[in-house]
């Protein structure tokens, strides 16, 4: 691939960055070996650091070149693209030029046929909450030209966590960026596995509801409140089965449903959401005690506010119910995110 980039110097000034997780399928290596020969390869190795929405975003802050070409180096994006995808965005004054499968003119003989469904499915969920990009047809293309003078502040914000760059972008730019798009030639997949997995689409699902509401909560708090959710379904489940089919006290009935609601929502947000600072072993055990403890002081304050807010504050049961439920899961949240996974 990158020998068929590089007659494209008759005409660019190119430079070319490759952004590695320290893997262990000698991309490194190789990179280096031609980087010798070509001077217009880089390499940025990261250890410690990975996931492909910090990747693109380490790779456009340390690029130097007026354009920026983000793409794949699974083959499935063709080489071919980049040259229509430069021209396009000087050509139409365009600050984001977007390879898209999706457009009439493209070709998908690298995509399924779920996964086109699911990839058509996701676009129209994606459509309804980017309003003001409405003639986009794909959003989630992990192929894509920008102007860093008009994209660099909106990529800095890029939260990093997610894993669909471009939809992160367009979120954060709230239609100030004049967007176009170019058809792909979608190719099968040289090297690599695909990434998409129930992590990938709960990021995405966060994304996209992060986005509806307008931002007003952090992205990760966004996906706790998600599987909070979760676990209030889960106790009152586990309540009614201990009540009425093993026949325990509304008490004992609690207190089990109570741990196997915090537990779960424990082992979720591990996988989920605090997937990057994930717990294994030993530590995915201390890590449960400690939540279990964020819990039960977040049920005490819930208590406490609920029941200040009703005598001093207002004498609406349901807004002292509001109060206490806020308090309960900031408390959880911050606790929790320093107290158990240690992230800010």
């Amino acid at each position: 691939m990158v020998l068929n980039l590089l007659p494209l110097q008759q005409s660019y000034d190119l430079e070319l960055l490759f952004v590695d997780d320290d893997s262990a399928d000698g991309t490194a290596d190789r990179v280096r070996e031609l980087a010798h020969r070509y001077g217009c390869l880089h390499l940025i190795r990261r250890v410690g650091r990975h996931g492909l929405s910090s990747a693109i975003k380490e790779g456009i802050l340390d690029a130097t070149g007026d354009v920026v070409i983000v793409m794949d180096c699974d083959g499935q994006h063709e080489p071919a693209a980049v040259a229509r995808a430069v021209e396009h965005l000087l050509d139409t004054a365009s600050d984001l030029v977007i390879g898209t499968r999706f457009h009439p003119q493209a070709e998908i003989a690298g995509l399924s046929r779920q996964r086109e469904r699911n990839s058509t499915l996701a676009n129209r969920v994606a459509r309804f909450s980017l309003p003001r990009y409405g003639n986009l047809t794909d959003y989630m293309s992990g192929f894509f030209a920008l102007r860093p003078e008009r994209c660099l502040n909106y990529v800095r914000q890029v939260d990093v966590n997610g894993f669909k760059f471009l939809y992160e972008l367009l979120a954060l730019s709230r239609g100030q960026l004049k967007v176009a798009e170019v058809p792909l030639s979608f190719q099968p997949r040289l090297a690599g596995e695909s990434k998409l997995d129930l992590a990938v689409v709960w990021d995405l699902g966060v994304s996209i509801l992060h986005t509806l509401l307008l931002r007003a909560l952090p992205r990760r708090a966004v996906s706790f409140a998600l599987v909070g959710t979760s676990g209030i379904l889960l106790h009152v489940l586990v309540f009614a089965i201990m009540r009425r089919l093993v026949g325990l006290s509304f008490e004992q009935a609690q207190v089990l449903a109570v741990v196997c609601a915090a537990s779960s929502n424990y082992l979720i947000n591990n996988v989920l959401t605090f997937r990057v600072q994930q717990l294994r072993g030993r530590a995915l055990l201390i890590g449960l005690l400690r939540f279990l403890l964020v819990t039960s002081l977040g049920m005490v304050a819930n208590v406490g506010v609920s029941s200040a807010f009703y005598r001093q504050v207002s004498h609406q049961p349901l807004l002292a119910l509001l109060a206490g439920i806020a308090v309960d899961f900031v408390w959880k949240y911050a606790a929790s995110s320093r107290f158990v996974w240690n992230s800010p």
